[in-house]
């Protein structure tokens, strides 16, 4: 074809990229392109959808470009074709195509079975649906998943983080079944069950039952059983989007699907598919590497090109409630007389499967649950050689891990986007000297971004020196600033950049100063300088809330608390109108605290003997604990005691990030000890240690360190580490991640904090010291100065005018914030404060 009028159907991520690459071909514009959209915002990445309950907004996983050369109309979709006239048809318009291409994507399968169209019932695709989802789980605790599969487990983590007690049904035998063999399944559902989703194997849903209010309240079972869910995930599959195609006479695959030839194009030659609607020689592909491919073979078919659909590669790598899991190439040992090399460590908790050739030599693909580290460097030689011994690749015990090195020129480093390692090597030669650059050039990392730790290896291969600056104002990592900070005696902001940085400083490097400054000691964060540095919460002491109120976070050590105190707490909230909630960390939050309101309320808290939680800053929160062996008939050890220790001991301790900690009485853990930054379990002789866990929406258990420590020795390896990991981690980084980037791992760690073999445990002991000698409440230094306490006011000009914007309404009896509020009027109108601004710091 010479070009004319293109037209696509779909905005998904592979019309999208089907879009990007003709353009990036199309030197001549030989083709104008229209794009017809059924969703009323633009592309954006699905392979990260569920980062939306992680805080993640449209924004951020948008991947449309505007593009002079491109007119994109959204919620439009196409309604019909007509081949004859080469004509698409919406619901406003008719768009003529000398070319046209099908990028409509797939949809949910959904079980015909009754009640599957009940209220609360979802599907898991689009940003709306992870909204919808979200609104609907308030005020609800039981959900359910059907369908075990990729997406039926991500959709099981967000239910979890949404405070559902989650189930997932599964008709096959074990979770994942496509990914995963049986072996790799048991050790997946062993993961998933100590995380609290109950999995339900084996089973198919037969009807969905509504509760009084009309929405879902219950699934029943092929087996008989019932299970409670006020809120249901449909995850069973998807088929493709094909009825457009049906409609205009297109052949489909024989389960569905516009057929296509190696091409692409389908039997209207001036008609093609791209992406999961596509069924290339019959099969349809749900993964986005493969559309993408299709993506490539018609824009090169477009503009003269011979391309042809290279196949599918179906590997996956995901962290699936915290775990991860990863497969590639024949997972399952389907070729005739291959062999099965298999490790399964139940301590460390983690299965490999290397499937390799009759003879030996080539690996054909492979299982990893639990340790996906190799994943790369085994996903990029299938069909190749082995790049080492099978054991030194699966067993930790067995060697290191063969590296890059190993791989041949061809070997493919990014399977979504199609990139090799030649690919690679060629950008580094020609200047690509970091991730971002790499990214940026090759699209490499851009997809899935399974294959990032890879891209660093490969730099590291070539000898690339990678940054580690900060931002644009210093050079240096938080790790080099914290050393300067702390052998110069820097105590300000101003001081380190005029003497170690450039310019005045941003929303990356003075925050994080910022707290640099407030781990070494150097004064009260409120003051002078310290002031203007702090983010919006450490600013005002308290957690800003999404109505602009703020939260009120006294601490409660080890979750105890004498009934005076919860008398306090209750007259407080009482009397402020604040919303009460006890949380997981065993204390008790006060929500819609006016910025003014703060400073008398914490008086009040205060006067009763409570202190700052720190809730608001990246210090310690809580370490929870359960009751012990004081009320417990399990218990063998004071875990209330020793949390209580621990908590008073650590509080106000400024770190990269939050820390959580938890103290269990026995090996029951009903602390959830292995989930914090740092637990400790009960034995009948002591304590074991537990370092490196984190919850959030990528949950990681923690490793065990040290075990039946006395209580001394407990202390004294908790000081070190806290320290240790203050003074090394990166901006931002939690101990889990920290962990899993030292060199050495944890065998390191055991090595600086218990034999001293970098001879700092004398300095980090002394450094600790210090912390606890120093501590002093942040509110009841606020509340003793004039001066600090001027800047709680909601406007500078109107110092006694309460934000009018903070409006509540009544929900269950108690106040939360007003949806849809009408606007100020009147007098509020005429007086027009002005909203209070952070000063800038100026060297």
């Amino acid at each position: 074809m010479r070009g004319g009028r293109l037209v696509v159907v779909g905005n998904g991520m592979v019309g999208q990229r089907f879009v990007e690459a003709l353009r990036a071909r199309d030197h001549d514009r030989r083709w104008r392109v229209t794009v017809l959209a059924e969703e009323r915002r633009p592309a954006y990445d699905r392979v990260r959808l569920s980062a939306f309950f992680d805080g993640v907004g449209a924004a951020e996983l948008n991947l449309h470009t505007p593009d002079d050369g491109v007119v994109l109309h959204l919620g439009e979709p196409v309604t019909t074709i007509d081949r004859t006239r080469r004509v698409v048809t919406t619901a406003t318009g008719s768009h003529p195509y000398d070319a046209l291409v099908l990028a409509t994507g797939s949809y949910a399968f959904v079980p015909p079975v009754d009640g599957a169209d009940l209220p609360g019932v979802f599907g898991y695709r689009t940003l709306d649906d992870l909204a919808a989802i979200r609104e609907h789980a308030r005020g609800r605790r039981t959900g359910a998943v059907i369908g075990g599969g990729l997406l039926g487990l991500e959709a099981a983590n967000a239910l979890r983080l949404l405070g559902l007690s989650t189930s997932v049904v599964e008709f096959a035998p074990r979770l994942m079944p496509v990914q995963v063999d049986e072996a790799g399944g048991a050790m997946l559902r062993r993961y998933v069950e100590e995380l609290g989703v109950t999995p339900c194997l084996g089973v198919a849903t037969t009807a969905l039952r509504p509760g009084p209010d009309g929405t879902v309240a219950t699934l029943e079972l092929s087996d008989g059983r019932t299970v409670d869910a006020e809120l249901v995930v449909v995850a069973a599959g998807i088929r493709p989007r094909d009825e457009l195609a049906r409609t205009a006479g297109l052949p489909l695959g024989p389960r569905g699907g516009v057929l296509v030839d190696a091409t692409c194009r389908t039997a209207d030659e001036r008609i093609w598919a791209v992406g999961e609607c596509a069924a290339v020689d019959g099969t349809c592909h749900g993964l986005v590497a493969p559309g993408y491919a299709t993506a490539e073979v018609v824009a090169d078919r477009l503009l003269g090109g011979a391309a042809t659909f290279p196949g599918a590669d179906t590997a996956t790598k995901l962290k699936l409630l915290g775990v991860d899991v990863a497969s590639f190439g024949d997972a399952h040992g389907t070729t005739p007389g291959c062999l099965d090399v298999t490790f399964t460590d139940p301590a460390t908790r983690t299965y490999a499967k290397l499937v390799l050739s009759d003879d030996a030599r080539t690996l054909l693909g492979g299982v990893l649950v639990g340790d996906a580290s190799a994943y790369p460097t085994l996903r990029a030689s299938v069909g190749g050689p082995l790049p080492a011994p099978p054991l030194a690749l699966l067993a930790p015990a067995g060697g290191a891990p063969a590296g890059v090195g190993a791989l041949p020129a061809a070997a493919q480093v990014c399977s979504c986007n199609a990139v090799t390692r030649a690919d690679i090597d060629a950008a580094i030669a020609g200047g690509a000297g970091d991730v971002p650059a790499l990214k940026a050039c090759t699209r490499a990392g851009t997809s899935c971004g399974s294959c990032l730790p890879m891209l660093k290896q490969l730099l590291d291969a070539a000898g690339v020196r990678q940054s580690t600056a900060l931002c644009e104002h210093f050079d240096a990592g938080r790790q080099e600033l914290f050393d300067i900070v702390r052998v110069r005696g820097i105590r300000t902001f101003s001081q380190l950049i005029a003497e170690h940085g450039r310019g005045r400083g941003c929303d990356i490097c003075k925050p994080m100063v910022a707290s640099i400054l407030a781990s070494l000691g150097t004064g009260h964060v409120l003051d002078g300088e310290q002031a203007s540095l702090q983010d919006t919460n450490d600013h005002f002491l308290a957690n800003l809330q999404r109505d602009g109120s703020y939260s009120v976070v006294p601490r409660i050590p080890g979750g105890e608390i004498t009934p005076e105190k919860l008398i306090v707490i209750g007259e407080v909230a009482r009397d402020f109108r604040l919303y009460t909630k006890i949380t997981g960390g065993q204390r008790i939050d006060l929500f819609g605290a006016r910025v003014e309101q703060l400073p008398q309320i914490w008086r009040r808290l205060v006067d009763a003997g409570f202190e700052s939680g720190h809730a608001y800053g990246k210090a310690l929160r809580t370490v929870k604990s359960c009751v012990g062996e004081t009320w417990c008939r399990y218990g063998v050890q004071d875990s209330v005691g020793l949390a209580v220790a621990l908590e008073l001991r650590y509080r106000g301790l400024r770190a990269p990030h939050k820390l959580k900690a938890a103290v269990s009485g026995c090996a029951r853990e009903c602390a959830e000890a292995r989930g914090k930054d740092f637990g400790v379990i009960a034995t009948e002789t002591g304590w074991n240690l537990y370092l490196g866990g984190n919850g959030g929406f990528r949950p990681r258990h923690a490793d065990l360190f040290a075990t039946d420590l006395s209580t001394d020795e407990l202390v004294t390896l908790i000081d070190r580490f806290l320290i240790y990991y203050i003074r090394t981690a990166d901006r931002l980084q939690r101990t889990a991640a920290w962990l899993e980037a030292m060199e050495g791992g944890l065998d390191h760690l055991r090595a600086v904090l218990v034999d001293d073999s970098l001879g700092l445990c004398a300095e980090l002991d002394a450094a600790m010291a210090r912390h606890v000698a120093s501590y002093s409440d942040e509110w009841r230094d606020v509340l003793a100065d004039p001066e600090r306490l001027r800047r709680f006011t909601s406007f500078v000009n109107a110092p006694d005018v309460p934000d009018p914007s903070i409006t509540f309404t009544a929900e269950r009896g108690q106040p939360v914030p007003a949806r849809g509020a009408p606007p100020a009027s009147g007098a509020d109108r005429r007086r027009q404060p002005v909203a209070l601004g952070l000063p800038e710091v100026r060297p």
